[in-house]
């Protein structure tokens, strides 16, 4: 089974990590962004929604979690808005590379507002992050940042780390599936709202646009999110989440095989760096987990 667990933990980060290979040649065509994430997460909730019936699993959900979902929905699509927004200004690789750093800013969220303490490992990881963003930046004239794109990729990452707290801290009695299925629901329904604001049409113009939506849906979305609780089930959150490190190096070599992106030393130390700083998160999470176990056992 643990075996299993890894094999699904590295697929579901390398599905994830594929993003560029479908949203390139999308934002290259000059095709509509809201109305191909309108697409991927509809497709994506309709995917899940079809597991859900096969399981004869309930879609029974109260105003609570609605509204819960619904703001899930908001944090994820926003992510997924900056991120393809910060394509325009970064190369998918340091794009990709940038996002990572969720974990970092759920412990700053866990620390500022939940009064979390921070370990020194999970000190030592937010300085490694950063030392990783910084080396990303440099450049052969020395330090040259592209604020634009770093504040809107630290965006994406800022929204992906409010839904991980929110799922975190909501104390939903969903299932992972249920809670997909209407994450993905609401999302798609957030960049509907938005093409119809902007009256973009919602006709897909070509078959291969369509397989290319299909795919997009299953591969990067659907396959990852799956394999993320099955691999969670397996071997635990713990080697999942440091499994999940995989994700921008795989982002990287797609953006370096597939769309000639320059792979130089730079990236390659700030993707070191940045994935040190986020094994090193998790380890100082479970760390911290444990001394709470046995706080609780010592005063029951």
């Amino acid at each position: 089974m643990k075996v299993k667990g890894y094999a699904l933990g590295i697929l579901s980060s390398v599905s994830f990590g594929l993003i560029p290979i479908f949203i390139l040649p999308l934002k290259q065509a000059h095709f509509s962004m809201d109305i191909t994430l309108f697409y991927r997460f509809l497709f994506s909730a309709l995917m899940v929604g079809g597991y859900l019936l096969y399981s004869k699993e309930s879609f029974r959900i109260n105003k609570k979690e609605a509204l819960i979902l619904s703001v899930l929905g908001v944090c994820y699509a926003l992510s997924s808005e900056f991120l393809f927004i910060g394509y325009d200004f970064l190369t998918p690789g340091i794009a990709s590379t940038v996002l990572f750093i969720y974990p970092m800013i759920v412990a700053l969220i866990m620390f500022f507002f939940y009064k979390e303490k921070l370990t020194k490992l999970a000190i030592a990881s937010l300085l490694l992050a950063f030392a990783g963003v910084i080396v990303l930046c440099l450049k052969e004239n020395g330090l040259e940042i592209n604020f634009a794109g770093l504040g809107i990729v630290m965006l994406s990452s800022l929204f992906y780390a409010l839904y991980m707290v929110i799922v975190n801290k909501s104390n939903m009695k969903v299932s992972g599936f249920k809670l997909s299925f209407y994450s993905m629901l609401f999302t798609s329904a957030f960049f509907m709202i938005k093409a119809f604001t902007e009256s973009e049409s919602f006709e897909i113009p070509s078959v291969s646009i369509f397989l290319n939506f299909i795919v997009f849906a299953f591969l990067t979305t659907v396959i990852s999110s799956l394999c993320l609780v099955y691999a969670i089930k397996y071997i635990g959150s713990i080697p999942t989440a440091i499994l999940g490190a995989l994700e921008p190096v795989v982002a990287v070599m797609v953006s370096v095989l597939m769309f000639h992106e320059k792979f130089t030393t730079n990236l390659l130390i700030g993707i070191i760096l940045i994935l040190l700083g986020v094994i090193l998160n998790v380890l100082s999470g479970n760390r911290q987990s444990r001394r709470n176990k046995h706080k609780d056992l010592k005063n029951a």
